[in-house]
């Protein structure tokens, strides 16, 4: 894996005042291009904890939305976080909304460039005298990226909410499976068909996961498949959120919600196994996007287009309450 240090980056910082906080468009210079973020400092004396928020997977911004979904649920737990004192940066990982020409070619991007720009972001905000503590915020796909990076750059802290436990490949694997289930068929035929696909996913995950490209992929599972995004997956498949937590000495929180359908409690489980000095929050009703809503998946994913609605104050609580307590 490529070293942050390695990266020629820099910081260039443009301030402009507010009543209570100054707010900076912040630019990562790689040799893939520019990332830019949002770092936001609370008008406060002497050195304050910063929090470096990673976004999940697809699409999504430092705001925590997407072209198709609209929550804000970044953005208003950051705004949380600068109402208690604790500045946060909120980037844009690369290839996605302002960092869009920073994504490159599909067949070059690698799992480890999202870990080596979280790094080098990292160790950019160490440098800064502004910040005594630097604390990592790892959404989702974001919480493995998160661990990994804290790591490599000696972050302070690592926070992971709604962080999967296992690899990829597993997660994908148990969703394809249970969308694939023959028994939920509605024909014997499509019982069948459903069943080849099942084993030929199971078969194409397996060669992945040896490190090898595939040599075949039918059009219908280009969408998952194609040859243009298996280095990627392979590269993503190699990271395992049981042995990176594991591998953390610095104080970690995980926090979990019960209503989440992407995620589960589960998962939350597994990563305290692999690391029982960690603090464990599981808050009812709180799902994936970090909204308050109950289970049925309609009202939940009525949550993630609803730019309105706050984040759990739970959430925002357990966050605090954790990054004020460290030392």
């Amino acid at each position: 894996m490529m070293k942050a240090s390695s990266f020629a980056c820099v910081l260039l910082l443009y301030c402009f005042s507010s009543f209570a906080q100054t707010a900076d468009s912040v630019v990562l210079q790689t040799p893939g291009g520019a990332v830019f973020g949002t770092l936001t400092v609370p008008a406060i004396k002497g050195p304050l904890p910063v929090a470096l928020f990673i976004a999940g997977s697809g699409p999504t911004d430092r705001d925590g939305n997407n072209p198709l979904m609209k929550n804000n649920s970044l953005k208003f737990l950051g705004e949380a976080l600068n109402a208690q004192g604790i500045a946060t940066l909120r980037y844009d990982k690369r290839g996605i909304a302002a960092s869009t020409n920073a994504g490159g070619k599909e067949a070059d991007l690698r799992f480890d460039t999202y870990v080596n720009d979280a790094s080098a972001l990292i160790s950019s905000l160490k440098a800064d005298k502004r910040f005594s503590k630097v604390i990592v915020i790892g959404h989702s796909e974001g919480s493995t990226i998160g661990m990994k990076a804290a790591s490599m750059a000696k972050a302070d802290a690592m926070i992971s909410v709604a962080g999967p436990g296992n690899s990829a490949d597993k997660v994908l694997r148990t969703q394809l499976n249970e969308n694939l289930d023959p028994s939920k068929a509605v024909s014997p035929e499509a019982g069948e068909q459903m069943r080849q696909s099942r084993e030929l996913i199971n078969h194409m995950l397996d060669t992945l996961v040896t490190g090898d490209t595939l040599r075949f992929v039918p059009i219908s599972m280009y969408s998952l498949f194609r040859p243009s995004v298996q280095p990627y997956l392979i590269s993503w498949f190699r990271y395992d959120p049981q042995q990176l937590i594991k591998a953390l000495t610095i104080p970690v929180l995980i926090v979990q919600g019960t209503t989440d359908l992407q995620v589960k409690e589960a998962d939350a489980e597994l990563l305290y196994q692999a690391n029982p000095k960690a603090s464990k929050v599981i808050i009812p009703n709180m799902n994936h996007v970090l909204k308050q809503s109950e289970a049925e998946p309609r009202a939940n994913h009525a949550t993630y287009i609803d730019p309105a609605l706050p984040v759990a104050p739970a959430l925002t609580d357990a966050v605090i309450s954790f990054i004020k307590k460290l030392k």
